[in-house]
């Protein structure tokens, strides 16, 4: 059965919030009509996962002053996202939606790069912006999820790479979510011909006690050529429902986007990690790892869907249960007729610390073409004990011995990520969900 489902914000609500933010008429248009088609479609359905009793509408919400703070007057924790104050590293950091700190560097605007939030981005690059928002990888009517973040939409960043550019510095944003406001955080990354860029996003609770909501859509854009890099570390508090869905629509010939993604929520998490590769010879490459514990429910599903020929999908899922914690792990490769001589591969291994916790991996290949290649790999399983009766007899305490072995799991996906800063701040919080 059903909760209730009904908002407490209506048409005339989303309307002055639009206006507020002094809105291009597009996009007001599309949070009215997207709010109607919450009321008449239904939630996600993610396989084996029953998420119609979570909490996605207790959440307060509106906009948020914008003014910018000094670095010293950021939280420790921020600041550790952050980095050094003198860094030359580009970076945003957001709190419910609006951007606290900025560093940005000259050298990007004059090669055309815009790194900018989604507030400035609508009014300042507004045709270009619509020209790619909840189009092609992610739309505003695909379920209740997706057209609330239409029409609730508070928050985020947009990228734009025009073509042949390089940007040689990794651009990071960090979002805070506090105390009881929703977070309907949109990301946009638009990669040109011949472009390249890194993005990283870190995504962080403070003054988390009240139940609440992150609602997140990432679209990424990638043509002839592009390469993009996308990582992110999610470590939402407790009382924070997620909905977390990114998605890349692979266009281009020999486009690439590789997904470094570190799940690490201590609430509910639902999370829909898509590649579409369309174009010939494209290429995605997703990573994730994950940490369970307590009583919180998962569901994770990594979708490479092949269109275009020569396209290569590889699917790598590493993840950690503890407590009661649960979690199911899709990962489906799927190849359309015409993808020839295309390539999926995938591997999802769980390991369980305790007698309650639940992971459940599921590989499935749903191959629609004869001249291809695919496999996969899944695993499920607890520490084993010779493993653990080893370590202690070399001196080793058995909390010390565990922390090791769960590092040496998750070692494969961790040392494999591309981005070194994401990789370090994988390490810190795994550490972190480790005791």
């Amino acid at each position: 059965m059903s909760v209730d489902t009904k908002l407490p914000f209506d048409q005339e609500y989303v309307t002055n919030f639009s206006k507020d933010r002094q809105e291009p008429e597009w996009l007001t248009n599309l949070r009215v009509s997207s709010l109607e088609r919450a009321e008449a479609i239904d939630l996600p359905k993610p396989d084996k996962t029953n998420i119609t009793k979570w909490n996605f509408t207790n959440f307060t919400h509106g906009k948020t002053a914008t003014t910018e703070i000094a670095y010293d007057s950021l939280s420790d924790k921020i600041k550790g996202l952050v980095g050094k104050e003198e860094s030359t590293q580009t970076i945003l950091v957001q709190e419910n939606g609006a951007t606290v700190y900025a560093r940005k560097q000259d050298d990007l605007q004059k090669q055309g790069v815009v790194f900018t939030d989604i507030e400035t981005a609508v009014k300042d690059h507004s045709d270009l912006v619509e020209k790619y928002f909840m189009k092609d990888a992610v739309t505003a009517d695909e379920n209740r999820l997706t057209a609330l973040h239409a029409a609730l939409l508070n928050g985020g960043t947009f990228i734009y790479v025009p073509k042949n550019v390089e940007v040689k510095v990794p651009l990071q944003a960090v979002y805070v979510q506090k105390g009881a406001s929703g977070l309907f955080n949109h990301v946009l990354v638009v990669a040109e011909a011949n472009s390249s860029v890194t993005y990283i996003e870190n995504y962080a609770s403070e003054d988390a006690s009240e139940n609440t909501v992150a609602n997140i859509v990432a679209e990424v854009y990638a043509a002839d050529g592009a390469t993009v890099n996308f990582g992110a570390v999610d470590n939402f508090a407790t009382p924070v429902t997620t909905y977390v869905n990114r998605r890349a629509y692979v266009s281009g010939r020999d486009a690439k986007v590789y997904w470094s993604l570190g799940q690490m929520n201590d609430g509910n998490t639902v999370s829909d990690n898509t590649t579409f590769l369309v174009g010939e010879g494209s290429y995605a490459d997703t990573k994730t790892v994950s940490i369970g514990r307590g009583k919180q429910s998962q569901n994770f599903t990594t979708l490479i869907k092949h269109y275009g020929k020569h396209s290569d999908g590889q699917i790598l899922k590493h993840a950690v249960m503890k407590d009661a914690a649960s979690s199911i792990f899709n990962g489906i490769s799927k190849i359309e007729k015409g993808a020839t001589k295309s390539n999926g591969e995938q591997t999802e291994r769980v390991l369980m610390l305790s007698e309650k916790a639940r992971g459940d991996a599921n590989p499935i290949l749903l191959i629609d073409e004869d001249d291809v290649t695919a496999g996969h790999a899944a695993s499920v399983g607890k520490i084993d004990p010779l493993q653990m009766f080893y370590l202690m007899s070399r001196g080793i305490s058995k909390q010390e011995a565990e922390r090791l072995i769960i590092h040496g799991f998750l070692g494969p996906v961790v040392n494999e990520i591309p981005i070194e800063s994401v990789k370090e701040q994988l390490i810190e919080v795994i550490e972190r969900k480790v005791y």
